[in-house]
């Protein structure tokens, strides 16, 4: 846009003081409007969002783009954690640059069209010739546009030292740390509004090396990069913990020096209430997946004692391969019936599903410009329209939308740049893009 824009008289909009909208310039939201007055910004074109729900955008902090080349996989159907990860690492062991860059765009489109505008990824599988995967990633990323934290994962304790990969997808402890420190050199863009990040993911307590999370850990903070992993997802994992290491999960990742305020946590499933005061005392956040926690049968997190205790908890969909979408507004839903169901309506809301995907989310990131919609914030944008059937006799246009379960936007701004325009990517030829992912996905599973 060469000028300010007006997003003006949304239907609803998730912001206090802004009902007849926000002044968009330059990346930022510069000025929200409210009920009967105009913009004192000058000079601006006007965009009628009558028709459209305005929600910051959605943020995504945990996925696997890789997965979406083996969705419904008939060998990892129907299994908990650990056996779906040893059918699906042989498999994940014949992924090219060709397939992870197909996966990759069709994850980030997925997203993009649910109406997320920053996500991360965790890519850990690094068979030989797959090198430069979060190079591939990053590429992808920015020929849609999409705003992204990505981690540079790892895994080095194979099934050989007593984990749960096969040797073809781990690598050694120094090939690790030496790929981490290129890819900050190289893309990480420090401070706020950054368009692209990395962070360093060591895989999980099952499939790294006490060695590899210390030094990983100290990487991170000379370079001043965030840290992610995943923990306490399953009881296995805490067994494989008490067996390894002589200790809970948590207590193995406050030894390897990563219970502090710049480490999030995939799924925080089973922590006790102690465990949740730790938590909250270091300043560590949570993701709560809760698609792929219930197709794994892995348990429930317990977001509201979490929250209760101050820690920040986000959404994140998670693989594809668990999850089998990409697809964050339906997260936002399937968050709320799962919290709601446990908790009880006194405490879960639909506000409170859309607050875990916007600013939960991005406390985990440690984002605070995005996922809100106030003057100074990044013009990151999700535009739903309420025209289907599902929406028909919806009062309350914001509940609508986790209720009724929207799943695509009209329209997605990020940093001021339409990149969904009437529910589609300009330039993405979405057909041809399926039938890429489908070849791909017959090639990969031979």
């Amino acid at each position: 846009m060469t000028s300010p824009l007006w997003i003006r008289d949304p239907c609803a909009i998730l912001a206090e003081g802004a009902a007849r909208g926000i002044v968009v310039d330059k990346a930022r939201i510069v000025e929200t409007v409210d009920v009967g007055a105009e913009p004192a910004t000058p000079g601006y074109a006007i965009f009628d969002a009558s028709r459209h729900v305005v929600l910051p955008g959605l943020i995504n902090t945990h996925h696997h783009f890789y997965q979406t080349l083996t969705r419904a996989t008939p060998a990892a159907l129907d299994r908990e954690l650990f056996p779906w990860l040893t059918a699906l690492y042989p498999i994940w062991a014949r992924l090219t640059p060709d397939l992870l860059d197909c996966a990759a765009t069709v994850a980030l489109a997925e997203l993009l069209l649910s109406g997320c505008t920053t996500t991360t990824d965790h890519h850990y599988v690094f068979p030989a010739g797959l090198e430069e995967a979060i190079d591939i990633e990053i590429a992808a990323a920015r020929r849609l546009g999409m705003r992204v934290m990505l981690t540079r994962g790892s895994m080095n304790r194979s099934q050989r030292d007593g984990g749960l990969p096969p040797d073809s997808v781990v690598q050694d402890e120094d090939t690790i740390l030496a790929d981490s420190a290129r890819l900050i050199d190289r893309y990480h863009q420090p401070g706020p509004h950054a368009m692209v990040q990395i962070a360093l993911a060591p895989c999980s307590p099952f499939s790294v090396s006490t060695s590899l999370m210390r030094r990983t850990a100290e990487l991170a903070a000379s370079r001043g990069v965030r840290l992610h992993t995943h923990l306490a997802e399953t009881h296995d994992e805490a067994r494989f913990c008490e067996a390894m290491h002589g200790c809970s999960p948590l207590d193995y990742l406050e030894r390897c020096g990563w219970l502090h305020d710049r480490t999030w946590l995939a799924h925080g499933i089973h922590f006790s209430g102690a465990e949740i005061a730790r938590l909250a005392a270091a300043g560590t956040s949570v993701t709560h997946c809760p698609c792929s926690n219930q197709i794994l049968a892995s348990g429930h997190c317990p977001l509201c004692e979490m929250e209760a205790a101050g820690v920040a908890v986000g959404l994140g969909v998670d693989g594809s391969a668990s999850n089998n979408a990409s697809n964050l507004m339906q997260e936002v839903r399937a968050a709320f019936l799962l919290q709601r169901g446990r908790y009880g309506v006194a405490q879960v809301t639909p506000r409170d599903a859309l607050r875990w995907a916007t600013t939960g989310s991005a406390g985990c990131l440690g984002r605070p410009e995005l996922g809100v919609i106030e003057p100074g914030a990044a013009a990151d944008l999700a535009l739903f329209t309420l025209d289907e059937l599902r929406f028909a006799g919806a009062i309350d246009p914001l509940a609508a939308l986790v209720l009724a379960g929207a799943h695509r936007a009209d329209r997605v701004m990020i940093a001021g740049k339409w990149v969904v325009e009437e529910g589609a990517i300009p330039g993405l030829d979405l057909a041809g893009l399926i039938r890429r992912q489908n070849a791909a996905a017959a090639t990969l599973h031979g």
